[in-house]
């Protein structure tokens, strides 16, 4: 697994990962140019502040990030800049998929988008997981670019 970490704090006992482009950040403009830059990626809704009152209340936040190398160190960075909090941003190194990442982290919570735009929810992180994997972490989707304004943890 690759990892970037934004903040060096890993003291809670509950953990939630994330899933980064289409659950709590979307393109400001859906053009060629928009996906090749980082940058004009913005948050969706309230995400921050929903994240930072997850945080206080005892959850790591881990990020989790379709981008590789790079592209994922610049995400990581992006995520920082305009206020996101969390302990680091994940991403699959060459052969890897979702499902390790998830398993090497054990969250308590995996929150993420329906994948409508890469063919739907087969394409989900969840479904990469084994049925044991499943069964012990708690899945929230919500709709693709739609944000996490509404999910509830508990």
């Amino acid at each position: 697994m690759g990892f970037i970490i934004i903040d060096k704090i890993k003291n809670n006992n509950k953990k939630i990962i994330i899933f980064v482009e289409g659950t709590i950040l979307k393109l400001k403009h859906n053009n060629f140019l928009s996906r090749i830059f980082v940058t004009k990626y913005i948050p969706i809704g309230n995400a921050i502040d929903i994240i930072k009152k997850w945080q206080e209340e005892g959850y790591e936040i881990i990020y989790l990030t379709s981008l590789k190398g790079h592209k994922a160190m610049r995400m990581a960075q992006h995520i920082d800049e305009i206020g996101f909090t969390g302990s680091m941003v994940a991403y699959r190194e060459k052969y890897q998929n979702y499902a390790t990442l998830i398993k090497e982290e054990m969250p308590d919570i995996l929150i993420e988008d329906d994948c409508k735009s890469i063919g739907g929810e087969e394409n989900m992180c969840y479904n990469e997981l084994s049925e044991e994997l499943r069964n012990s972490i708690k899945h929230i989707k919500v709709k693709e670019f739609e944000g996490i304004d509404n999910v509830k943890l508990y």
